[in-house]
């Protein structure tokens, strides 16, 4: 049997948010940690970023927005459209890796070459709109991986699941007038939490479903949404290729969230995701790190995640 991949460039330390920013390079340290204290990283398949194809983003931004970030960095701006955005010199050519990362590791995965894969990129991407950075996020990593699986791989069914406890706004932007990509998002409620959409009546063309959760939600709730509606919905929609923005900041100890999920939980969900790949497209699932920002909680929860991915490899 194929193994699972891990995603990993020291690059993607690179992108600068400054000390005090909460998308801070620690947070790949800790993922490191969890991954090599466990003796994870040792287990599975180390997969090499390459960056991505231009035209391939431009599926997904604007060009306008393309040259707009890439301007940005060249003439050492320190933030692209809002504060939270911080940048530096090296974060255009970081992102294109991140998003490049994440497709070469779906063709590793379409190819056999791997199971199934988890991509700890920096930066993270679901919050990049068409044309806007917006919380932390400037390319959408995982919008351009569909559209590449779309485009090259011929694919016609694509889910997208969002565990992260911020609402994905610029993938369910992107593909909510698209009956052929699933997006399902379970994330604290809107009202209480940025970015303030994902209400549950966003539905796009029937292709979008929301979960939001009231803050103090924990384990319970998360494991009812799961067996209520997001399994049964992903099992009726067959997808050929499964992708997972998977934040790790629903955790009781993140700092920018209200949620309480155990670490345990997060191994519960990848275990899930597994479970629907193997059963409905051949194990075919990817899944890419957006949020979490308690390090304590992004270590073990990346050990978590990382070992239900590979639960029953030799």
């Amino acid at each position: 049997m194929p193994r699972t991949g891990i995603l990993w460039s020291d690059d993607f330390l690179r992108h600068d948010t400054g000390p005090h920013h909460p998308e801070r390079s620690a947070r790949l340290n800790a993922v490191r940690k969890g991954l090599t204290d466990s003796g994870l990283m040792a287990r599975c398949e180390i997969l090499a970023p390459r960056p991505v194809d231009l035209k391939l983003v431009e599926r997904v931004h604007a060009v306008e927005y393309i040259n707009q970030f890439r301007n940005a960095c060249k003439l050492g701006q320190r933030s692209l459209h809002t504060p939270d955005c911080a940048i530096c010199p090296e974060s255009f050519e970081i992102a294109e890796l991140a998003a490049g990362g994440v497709v070469a590791t779906v063709d590793a995965v379409m190819a056999g070459t791997i199971r199934n894969a988890f991509c700890p990129v920096r930066p993270p991407g679901h919050h990049a709109e068409r044309c806007a950075a917006m919380g932390f996020c400037y390319f959408n990593n995982i919008a351009i991986a569909a559209e590449h699986l779309r485009a090259s791989r011929k694919l016609k069914r694509i889910a997208i699941l969002d565990w992260d406890v911020h609402h994905g706004n610029g993938t369910q932007h992107h593909f909510e007038d698209d009956p052929n990509t699933l997006f399902v998002s379970i994330h604290q409620h809107p009202y209480t939490l940025f970015p303030g959409t994902g209400f549950e009546e966003e539905r796009g063309v029937g292709n979008v479903v929301n979960l939001p959760m009231k803050p103090g939600a924990g384990d319970d709730e998360y494991r009812e949404a799961f067996e209520e509606t997001l399994l049964p919905t992903v099992n009726a929609f067959k997808p050929e290729f499964i992708l997972a923005s998977f934040g790790f900041d629903p955790h009781y100890r993140d700092p920018l969230a209200q949620l309480e999920l155990t670490t345990d939980m997060f191994g519960w969900m990848a275990a899930r995701a597994r479970e629907l790949a193997d059963a409905l497209c051949g194990g075919r699932l990817v899944t890419v790190l957006e949020g979490g920002y308690d390090l304590q909680a992004v270590a073990e929860c990346t050990q978590a995640h990382v070992e239900a991915l590979i639960a029953d490899q030799p």
